[in-house]
């Protein structure tokens, strides 16, 4: 499963481009996108953010590509601020409402609302990534915000793989922490055992970062 993952992970971004270049000449395959709008929620009740770090399209287009031409600084600690991905949701989310609504009855339309707002939002992944962490946008993505508060409720807790320590192993050298694309303190989860942290992606880096294999995804 895991290497099933990984092939899907290294090669989903196709999807992405392909969805935007040829959205613009038969835009109905914009009604794709419902997929991953509704993934990651979906995902999120029995895996948490898993979606986000192994199949979106754009997640995987963002470590691939992007990544390679990123700054790599830290995410701006505004973004992570609930007060803030609360409004970035309410206005995103209201400007696909307010498109949606002036283009319903037709179902051409409809297709072209899907197809400009992941342009849109592709375009600032890209300059968010590109200024910052590649992962930038993660922390802002209106779908991620939903999986994020799935990921919180006790159902999910309860199903969900998390990074866990092996705390005999750990020796408080920070690189899960500064590898993290999602800027989470990694360590700082120690003591509890493992990453509760509702915006874990579950991307592995921190487990393949650790010298001393101290981390683990169970």
């Amino acid at each position: 499963m895991d290497d099933i993952r990984t092939v899907i992970h290294k090669w989903a971004w196709l999807l992405l481009i392909v969805y935007c270049v040829v959205g613009i000449f038969y835009p109905l395959i914009g009604l794709a996108a419902l997929i991953c709008m509704l993934a990651p929620s979906l995902v999120a009740i029995f895996r948490g953010r898993m979606w986000c770090g192994n199949f979106c399209p754009r997640g995987s287009f963002i470590d691939v590509i992007l990544s390679k031409i990123s700054r790599k600084r830290p995410v701006p600690k505004i973004f992570k601020k609930t007060w803030f991905r609360l409004i970035f949701f309410s206005i995103v989310m209201g400007f696909f409402a307010i498109q949606m609504i002036f283009a319903w009855g037709s179902l051409l339309s409809v297709a072209y609302v899907f197809i400009r707002t992941i342009i849109i939002t592709t375009v600032i992944t890209v300059i968010f990534g590109i200024a910052f962490n590649q992962r930038t946008w993660c922390m802002i993505c209106p779908m991620g915000t939903m999986a994020h508060y799935v990921s919180k409720s006790n159902f999910a807790k309860s199903n969900m793989k998390q990074v866990s320590f092996e705390r005999d192993k750990c020796v408080d050298c920070k690189i899960c922490s500064k590898n993290c694309p999602i800027g989470i303190d990694v360590l700082s989860h120690k003591m509890e055992g493992k990453v509760t942290d509702a915006d874990c992606i579950k991307c592995n880096m921190c487990v393949e970062k650790c010298p001393k294999k101290s981390l683990n995804m169970v």
